[in-house]
């Protein structure tokens, strides 16, 4: 019995995946096939609503009338509403008569479905955009969906998107932000979700802030999860350290706990560090952003956005303010090309090698996982035990799920040249993972400069 064999079964088992595998993917292509060909029909419902309107007085009415009604002869074909349909046929539309090259890429399998929303949602701010630029950020976002999955490529696509608005997105986040909030939604058995609409960088510091001090108290636990004095229920009033039931509570209920705690009290009162009656380093915890910004916009040349690695854009101004406030701060070195990192430098950092891989990897470097590297654990490619070194050609950030499948399972990946990894499945398939394009790219300008040239103060 190899190790392997209390994860993935024997050989055979392995044989029996890979056919598996294979009907998941003939079934996924009919799947699409089906789903293109809907897409299709809605629009051309559509269509045929807005022929029967054209020509009558009252266009807006008439329209609206024939659309309902093919709406609901749809609806119940498909055993749905005539407004679900409606909401389907109005998207099917724009798909098919504003992004003819994302369907057909879609159609031949090049980008999936998910793909499809992240092109339509993105594009949505390019409405008062010509044609042609429309087509030019289409063929692009096309272009970046067809190397990784949707989830990755959103962040990207939607600040590609922002470079071909008529309106900036500085301007768009100044109107969006005066419509914060914050509001109840009442739940099932005596619960409710508490919804705070804020900016983007706020709202992921408050999560990081959270996180770590969630973390704090799950590690401050007794060995073997008894002994705690810190209550189960979040009240932290234990009677004692010996009354007390041992604190079985997941990451997610201590996390919403300490929240509860800070808004309550204005402090984290269940403080697994404290001493006597002050507060100890839990309350002292402060959030990590890790934000890429272009230099000019970073100069204030520009109000391009610039990215929350592992969330979306942000304004270009949030961005100068987190630079200007911040105590220390990375330039990236980028192809001009595909944007690759080459470089990083850090002014007295006492881990170069830690902030080259954070800002070449940006997140785990799973295909498809997301998860930022400043919450993934630097992994040795070639396992330090078995002699591989601590350089960078055998380093690259792995969350600790992916961590573990890669040591406890038969996948297995090799680091090539310029940070590309690839991934062998069990059953032998190969995923390639390229080092991650900054979705904002630091490009020389062409100012006619020198190599004598002093480099930009930045």
């Amino acid at each position: 019995m190899d190790e392997y064999s209390g994860s993935m079964g024997s050989d055979a088992d392995v044989a029996a995946l890979a056919s598996i595998v294979g009907e998941v993917e003939g079934a996924a292509a009919v799947v699409r096939a089906g789903q293109v060909a809907e897409v299709r029909a809605l629009a051309a419902a559509g269509q045929l609503a807005a022929r029967q309107a054209a020509g009558s007085p009252a266009v807006v009415r008439a329209h609206d009338m024939a659309l309902r009604s093919v709406a609901a002869e749809l609806g119940g074909v498909l055993r749905v509403t005539d407004r679900t349909v409606q909401s389907r046929i109005d998207e099917a539309r724009d798909l098919v008569e504003h992004y003819a090259a994302t369907l057909a890429a879609w159609e031949s399998g090049r980008i999936t479905r998910g793909h499809v929303r992240v092109i339509t949602d993105a594009g949505s701010v390019l409405v008062d955009a010509s044609p042609e630029r429309r087509a030019e950020f289409e063929a692009a976002a096309i272009a970046r969906c067809e190397r990784d999955t949707p989830n990755r490529v959103r962040s990207e696509v939607e600040i590609l998107a922002e470079r071909f608005a008529e309106r900036s997105f500085t301007d768009r986040h100044r109107d969006a932000a005066a419509e914060r909030r914050v509001r109840v939604v009442p739940g099932a058995a005596g619960m409710s979700d508490l919804i705070a609409t804020l900016p983007t960088v706020i709202a992921d510091g408050i999560l990081d802030r959270l996180t770590q001090q969630a973390q704090t108290i799950v590690d401050a636990r007794e060995p073997g999860n008894a002994g705690s004095a810190f209550g189960a229920n979040g009240t932290g009033d234990a009677a004692s350290a010996g009354d007390a039931e041992p604190d079985r509570r997941r990451i997610d209920q201590v996390r919403a706990d300490v929240f509860s705690d800070l808004l309550l009290s204005g402090a984290p009162a269940l403080d697994p560090t404290a001493s006597g009656d002050g507060q100890g380093s839990l309350g002292a915890i402060r959030a990590q952003v890790q934000v890429i910004v272009p230099a000019l916009t970073l100069l204030g040349v520009d109000d391009g956005p610039a990215d929350l690695v592992g969330r979306s854009p942000i304004d270009a101004e949030t961005a100068r303010c987190l630079a200007g406030n911040t105590h220390s701060w990375a330039r990236v070195l980028t192809d001009p090309v595909e944007g690759t990192v080459l470089a990083v430098d850090r002014y007295r950092t006492p881990w170069p090698q830690r902030r080259f891989l954070r800002a070449r990897d940006q997140h785990c470097r799973f295909p498809g996982c997301r998860r930022a590297a400043i919450r993934c654990e630097i992994d040795h490619t070639i396992d330090a035990a078995k002699g591989g070194p601590t350089a960078l050609w055998n380093l690259a950030h792995l969350c600790q799920r992916h961590h573990s499948m890669k040591q406890f399972t038969r996948w297995k990946v090799r680091q090539l040249p310029g940070g590309v990894l690839e991934w062998t499945s069990p059953t032998g398939r190969i995923y390639r993972e390229d080092a991650p394009a900054p979705p904002v790219a630091f490009t020389p300008a062409s100012t006619g400069t020198t190599a004598t040239d002093e480099p930009p103060p930045f």
